[in-house]
């Protein structure tokens, strides 16, 4: 089977680095870009995020990198997000009070608990239900995460994963037909994020 054609959208706000890393030691090779066209005829497509919502939706405005993403998303191909990279696909988040996407339903929260603020570590992620990308991965596995707000879907469909902190149990994964995005960053969880690299590069 032929390696399917993986790009990692550039726009100033991603880890880009790591993630293209954990991808060549998958074997996987990708593409860094914002091209528009490059991104539409793409097999898989990864946003990843780190920084603020409002700093990253001007990056992606700026780009016009909106319509090429949405775009690729109505093929049905597959689509990952990472951290802010999750965020983003939302609604609106209370981080600067920043218009989103709007491809999943709901919002992001800035978290309101005693804990310490970013939640950064390691943490479990426990799923509601089966997903090829975690095949291999059993439930309550860890993951690491760096975040000070969660995203919050509105409808319970679109909840894949769920992780507590402190008070406060919140989407670690959302789903939304060909959209998958974590919370966590898988980039940087070892084997096990790369074994969701893997089983994303290999969904069809």
């Amino acid at each position: 089977m032929k390696s399917p054609n993986v790009t990692v959208i550039d726009y100033q706000s991603g880890n880009i680095r790591s993630v293209t890393q954990a991808l060549s030691k998958i074997g996987s090779s990708s593409n860094v870009t914002d091209n528009h066209d490059q991104i539409r005829n793409s097999d898989a497509v990864i946003l990843p995020g780190v920084g603020s919502a409002s700093q990253a939706m001007r990056e992606l405005n700026k780009r016009e990198l909106l319509v090429p993403i949405k775009e690729f998303i109505a093929t049905g191909k597959p689509f990952l997000g990472i951290c802010l990279g999750l965020q983003v696909l939302l609604d609106k988040s209370e981080e600067g009070d920043t218009d989103c996407m709007g491809i999943i339903p709901g919002t992001v929260q800035h978290f309101n608990t005693t804990q310490k603020i970013p939640h950064m570590g390691w943490n479990t992620v426990h799923l509601n239900s089966s997903h090829p990308i975690f095949n291999s991965i059993a439930d309550e596995e860890y993951f690491y995460f760096v975040h000070s707000y969660f995203a919050a879907p509105s409808k319970q469909d679109n909840i894949l994963g769920i992780t507590q902190y402190g008070n406060i149990t919140f989407c670690s994964v959302a789903i939304k037909e060909n959209v998958i995005a974590t919370q966590f960053h898988p980039e940087k969880s070892g084997t096990k994020g790369l074994t969701i690299f893997k089983n994303f590069v290999n969904l069809r």
